[in-house]
């Protein structure tokens, strides 16, 4: 029979929330982590003790991980995240707009396909990158060093699933020009996303070569995961839109960062409150 542990985070964890969901979930020890995070071991996993635990976190604003007892970050092979407002803060190509005046269409095209109303992402990219056309290439730089920050805990995640031995992977619908800029900044194994075409200083509008869609998103960890010796239990992906479910799907630790409902509804994790270091905390 499998045990399972509840880890519980949020920046405002105090006694008396430990002790309810401690309650709700029947757990038969607790550790705390430090000031935001719990881990409650031995819980009740059954699928009304869960579906408990999930309306407690919500009401709560609490992240609820149920873990497997015993589970060691070294257990692990492969880190695949996303970049845009996964790893990092901002849509990329949203900001490219803002400096053309063209943020509000462009954003509007970015929010349906994560949210999964666009079906055909690589269309829904094609639009978008049109409205690019004849900016200037240095206005991603500046993109770069205005607007682009790592996300909460990113550094941290990282840099200790590195000494763990884990290889990381950057995955992105977004663009080459950043990514490559992450991967070098991160020191990451690999980092794979879209090239934004561009002739005589400025943006052509087009992409140049095949989009990377869903499907290649989780084509490209699977080949990066073969290269690793990584089975699907040995994997941590993480992404916010609809265009990381496939890639998701691959993971036996499938997390759902600042999701959109579809993501959230479909992943085994979700990170609404903590930050991307918050992953560290489910392993013993």
């Amino acid at each position: 029979m499998t045990t399972f542990n509840l880890v519980v985070q949020t920046p405002a964890l105090t006694g008396e929330m430990i002790e309810q969901i401690a309650a709700i979930a029947e757990t038969s020890g607790v550790k705390r982590l430090g000031t935001s995070a719990v881990r409650l071991t031995g819980v009740n996993d059954s699928t009304e003790t869960r579906a408990d635990v999930h309306a407690w976190g919500m009401r709560a604003h609490a992240d609820c991980a149920y873990i497997q007892a015993g589970s060691r970050l070294s257990d692990c092979k492969v880190l695949a995240m996303d970049m845009d407002s996964t790893l990092i803060n901002i849509e990329c190509i949203d900001e490219i707009a803002a400096f053309g005046g063209v943020k509000s269409q462009v954003a509007s095209i970015t929010e349906a396909a994560m949210r999964g109303e666009i079906k055909d992402f690589a269309e829904s990219l094609t639009r978008r990158v049109a409205f690019l056309r004849g900016l200037s290439t240095e206005v991603l730089q500046s993109v770069f060093d205005e607007k682009l920050r790592l996300n909460a805990g990113a550094e941290q995640l990282i840099s200790t699933v590195q000494k763990a031995g884990i290889k990381v992977l950057l995955v992105s619908g977004g663009f080459t020009f950043f990514t490559e800029k992450l991967k070098t900044r991160l020191n990451l194994d690999a980092a794979h996303a879209n090239v934004l075409g561009e002739q005589d200083g400025l943006l052509t509008g087009f992409v140049q070569g095949r989009i990377l869609d869903a499907q290649g998103k989780a084509d490209t960890l699977r080949a990066f995961a073969n290269e690793c010796g990584a089975e699907p239990h040995q994997i941590i992906a993480i992404g916010d839109g609809a265009n990381d479910l496939k890639m998701l799907a691959h993971a036996g630790y499938s997390v759902a960062y600042r999701a959109k409902p579809v993501v959230q509804a479909q992943a085994s994790f979700a990170l609404n409150v903590a930050g991307l270091d918050g992953v560290l905390n489910w392993f013993e």
